[in-house]
């Protein structure tokens, strides 16, 4: 497949993007760490083409904990990333 990019927005608002797939010569990671509480989305680098994937939760994942970033709300408290939160974000009456 393809390698996908994962866009993980850390605590002083900074936006790293980690590059997910099997170059590692080309700085590509085969394992990205999202740690608890980040904000992070994530896309086909190239935009067309497959990933396959799986998301690891530890300890387990319990949906009382899990909320879906609302884009207003994104936009609201990191303007400097507005390209990439309207890129890869939906407004909330679409889901």
């Amino acid at each position: 497949g393809e390698p996908m990019n994962i866009y993980v927005i850390e605590d002083d608002g900074e936006l790293v993007i980690h590059t997910l797939g099997n170059d590692l010569l080309a700085g590509q990671q085969p394992q990205v760490l999202v740690k608890a509480g980040k904000w992070f989305a994530s896309k086909i680098g190239s935009g067309v083409g497959y990933s396959l994937v799986s998301c690891t939760v530890s300890p387990g994942f319990e949906f009382a904990d899990f909320s879906l970033a609302e884009k207003s709300d994104l936009l609201q408290a990191y303007p400097q990333h507005a390209a990439i939160i309207q890129e890869l974000t939906i407004d909330k009456g679409s889901w």
